[in-house]
């Protein structure tokens, strides 16, 4: 039989480790509430999954939204079962605008050793995403808006104030890809109003080239991460976004973007011609312009027509 020591010694390493892993992965997402289940297998770092939400087994509705929305799907979702409680089954995905439409066109996705085949009764992005689909969609409405603010560490220590300062040695950014994210584009227009060509040169060519600057190769989850774990200095993002990381309590702070330098996002549903289910699809439509839905997306710091 081992001493009392020997076990005493195993539980305070054990502890040790577990306390280990938590810190190390202390930001990690899902940041929303999972279904609930007597089985829960989430594994921070490896196996969380945090863009596929509900019942991917027999939907009654599957919405594809743009990524940045995450923050809202707990209370949206639950607020459309309330109101149209006909549907309990849904599966939505947030993934990239870019990424979402590749889905569509092409049929399937596949994220780790699982492949998605649903087809979407309802798709979100921004509005050019959805002029450049108009061929895939029976209607189409604007839902919400939003704007540019700049994302940095609790107590600025890089004491960043503009997106001028992007540009400035050793300043490290955090920019959504503008290959499939809708939001890179809009914020190199932002880049331009706020410093000409050579301020959007500065961060997307020669910073991009020596590594300053880093590409999400997901999207608005990859940059709140990279600043909590002090990989990057700074990130343009959503206002929301930001607004969203300070409201669950994680240690970042919101600079502004004036107004002249600023740029406005439309957020559009397409109801798709092709929708499984084309009934809960118009409902769900009408449900995003009424004004419980624009009260969840106020709520995460979005503004709505």
């Amino acid at each position: 039989m081992k001493p009392f020591r020997y076990y005493l010694i195993l539980a305070f390493t054990i502890i040790t480790i577990k306390s280990s892993v938590a810190q190390e992965f202390r930001f990690d997402p899902p940041w929303n509430t999972p279904p609930e289940s007597e089985v829960q297998f989430t594994v921070p770092g490896i196996d969380n999954i945090p863009d596929l939400y509900g019942d991917i087994n027999d939907p009654q509705l599957v919405v594809f939204f743009a990524g940045n929305q995450f923050m809202c799907i707990d209370d949206l979702l639950a607020a459309f079962k309330k109101s149209y409680p006909q549907y309990q089954r849904i599966f939505a995905e947030t993934l990239p605008p870019g990424i979402l439409a590749k889905q569509i066109i092409h049929g399937s996705i596949v994220i780790g050793n699982m492949r998605i085949t649903l087809k979407p009764d309802v798709y979100t992005a921004g509005k050019n995403r959805i002029d450049q689909m108009q061929e895939y969609f029976e209607r189409t409405q604007l839902y919400a808006k939003n704007k540019l603010a700049l994302m940095v560490r609790k107590g600025n220590p890089k004491g960043v104030t503009s997106l001028r300062n992007l540009a400035e040695p050793g300043i490290r950014i955090s920019m959504p890809n503008p290959e499939w994210e809708g939001i890179g584009k809009r914020i190199e227009e932002a880049y331009v109003k706020a410093g000409g060509q050579k301020l959007k040169n500065e961060v997307m060519t020669k910073k991009v080239k020596d590594s300053t600057t880093f590409l999400t190769q997901i999207h608005h989850r990859q940059s709140p991460m990279r600043i909590l774990y002090n990989k990057s200095d700074v990130a343009p993002v959503w206002y929301s976004e930001t607004h969203y990381q300070k409201m669950i309590g994680h240690p970042v702070e919101l600079i502004e973007i004036p107004a002249s330098e600023n740029i406005e996002a439309q957020y559009m549903a397409g109801l798709m011609k092709a929708a499984p289910h084309p009934q809960a699809a118009r409902d769900f439509m009408d449900f995003l312009a009424s004004e419980t839905a624009k009260q969840v997306y106020r709520k995460y710091g979005f503004t709505t027509p």
